[in-house]
């Protein structure tokens, strides 16, 4: 369960029809990254495969410059965090390694992949500032992370840091932080509709507007036309 091993089993995989897969989805600035040239599937299954890698292997692979390799390693930190039979201090392990290499988990599928498991599940019953810290931060994907974090709460139905969250981020001048803003406060909705219609009631008129849009989804149309009419009125 090395990297070394774990990348030589990527490599059975390789094919030229995924080469330009960086090029297509990897939406990062660190002109380094590039494609292995392997299918995400294959690298979810490997990384199934090496769930019981360990940590300091994990962090090997987050030093690699391939988009998929850095993919099966916040996979392997997934598989980890959400399994029963790991240890608490593996687990904070995971969490702050998630935490102190979020250079190298920059893009928004590296954040949506493990962050609601290795951050949010680990403090479900910690304090949570480090979200809201995460939440101003500088870096976008870190403020990624603040939010979609969440995602854990909101499933067991626990809404209040979403929206707290989102009250830092609704404003937030990224692409990539305003569709997440409107996806997890939508999923929150699910949960808790007054909640969220309180939400908008206060912001629908000044957040952007695909925010907007993600957020209002799954309301009827009299519902979506009205929170729209605040924002055309704005």
């Amino acid at each position: 369960m090395t990297a070394k091993t774990f990348i030589e089993e990527l490599a059975k995989f390789k094919s030229e029809k995924e080469m330009n897969k960086a090029e297509k989805f990897f939406k990062g600035e660190d002109g380094k990254t590039k494609s292995f040239g392997v299918k995400f599937g294959i690298v979810f299954k490997t990384a199934k495969q090496f769930k019981s890698m360990p940590i300091e292997e994990i962090n090997k692979l987050l030093d690699s410059d391939f988009y998929e390799i850095r993919m099966g390693a916040v996979s392997i930190m997934d598989f980890q965090a959400r399994e029963k039979k790991v240890p608490e201090e593996q687990k904070k392990e995971l969490f702050q390694l998630y935490l102190k290499r979020h250079d190298r988990l920059n893009n928004w599928d590296f954040v949506d992949r493990a962050s609601y498991n290795v951050i949010g599940r680990f403090l479900e019953d910690k304090p949570r500032d480090i979200l809201y810290q995460l939440a101003k931060s500088e870096n976008v994907w870190e403020r990624r992370t603040a939010i979609v974090s969440t995602y854990h709460y909101i499933k067991s139905g626990d809404v209040e840091d979403t929206f707290r969250v989102a009250e830092i981020l609704v404003h937030d001048e990224h692409e990539f932080i305003n569709k997440a803003v409107g996806s997890w406060i939508r999923e929150a909705g699910k949960k808790d509709q007054t909640r969220l219609k309180v939400f908008l009631d206060k912001h629908a008129g000044s957040m952007p507007r695909i925010t907007l849009r993600n957020a209002i989804e799954k309301f009827d149309k009299e519902t979506k036309e009205h929170y729209l009419r605040m924002k055309k009125n704005k």
